[in-house]
């Protein structure tokens, strides 16, 4: 099953040539965007004399993902930036570790326009965007490890022998069904319902 996947880049940019950097991204983000799978993408700077910069963007699986990064217009881009941007850490995000990443700080988040729409999206809106606070993702967690664990509990009652499986043998199983059942159905379905509630300071 197709899942989005979220790419954070760290690189390091001269704060003496922060105007050009600033449009370099934007125009990365615009081009980005014309690609088929392209979800968002936004920046955020670590402080204002900082050399380091977070980059995210998002796209719908790994087949647009790989079509856009090996795009001669990505390549032309990343070309016109090496002289004031150099990459230093790249990191794949799919499933739970992509399930609360946002940009926080002083950020530009620029979104996907909505489909079947020809305007642009918006550029340059700065804002901040805060990752949910620890309780709002065990409450995310919670609510669609509830009632996938007691459905489970309530099927296997009705095996067999069920209660005579030792406690060890109980517990590896219920984990090894419920584990992927959560990470790439339940939890990203529970947090899409809910992110209204989670981006809310």
């Amino acid at each position: 099953m197709a899942q989005p996947i979220t790419v954070s880049i760290e690189r390091a940019v001269d704060p003496a040539r922060i105007t050009e950097a600033t449009a370099w991204v934007q125009a990365g983000i615009q081009l980005a965007n014309k690609h088929p799978g392209f979800l968002g993408s936004g920046w955020v700077r670590a402080g204002d004399d900082s050399w380091t910069w977070h980059m995210l963007y998002r796209f719908s699986d790994e087949q647009t993902l790989t079509t856009w990064e090996h795009s001669p217009e990505r390549q032309w881009w990343l070309g016109t930036g090496r002289d004031f941007a150099t990459e230093s850490r790249v990191e794949r995000r799919t499933g739970i570790e992509g399930w609360f990443d946002q940009p926080v700080g002083r950020s530009v988040d620029v979104g996907a326009p909505e489909t079947g729409s020809t305007a642009s999206p918006p550029t340059g809106s700065i804002g901040t965007v805060a990752v949910p606070p620890r309780w709002k993702q065990a409450v995310s967690i919670w609510l669609g490890f509830f009632p996938v664990n007691l459905v489970f509990s309530l099927l296997v009652a009705f095996l067999p022998g069920w209660e005579d499986v030792a406690v060890l043998w109980r517990v590896l199983i219920t984990t090894l069904v419920l584990t992927p059942i959560m990470t790439f159905w339940v939890l990203p379905a529970v947090t899409r319902l809910i992110r209204p509630w989670l981006q809310r300071p």
